[in-house]
């Protein structure tokens, strides 16, 4: 099997709900993505993926999607406050931890047609959290 991963770093901020720590403050992360790419076969020019193909379209989409923006659970009771502001955010029916952003971000790399092995969210240079097949 051929794997490819492509680094994607992105700047967001979030708050967990029903969490008793200190990430249930507003707070925010330098986060990075790793997207791992696999398949048995290479394509006629003999590449997995195009790296280039992945920053056109899952780059693009986390830059306007999740950079710079806070990520909050629907129900989040902050939500309206960054509406009626016009703060940019993502809203997501989950609580935004780093398993779950690794999740949405997987998830938009299969809808792109990639064939996503796993996302890793580099919450901080220590602490990630890993979606994928089979794990």
């Amino acid at each position: 099997m051929f794997q490819v991963m492509q680094r994607i770093e992105f700047c967001y901020g979030h708050r967990l709900l029903n969490y008793s720590g200190k990430c249930r403050f507003l707070h925010g992360h330098n986060g990075v993505a790793e997207i791992v790419l696999a398949a048995d076969e290479l394509d006629e020019r003999g590449m997995l993926v195009d790296f280039t193909d992945i920053k056109k379209s899952l780059r693009t989409w986390i830059d306007e999607q999740l950079d710079h923006r806070m990520i909050l659970n629907e129900n989040d009771p902050y939500l309206p406050l960054f509406e009626e502001r016009r703060e940019p955010v993502m809203v997501i029916p989950d609580n935004p931890t780093a398993e779950n952003i690794a999740r949405l971000i997987y998830t938009q790399a299969k809808k792109f047609g990639f064939p996503v092995h796993a996302v890793k969210l580099w919450e901080t240079r220590n602490s990630c959290a890993t979606y994928g097949d089979q794990l």
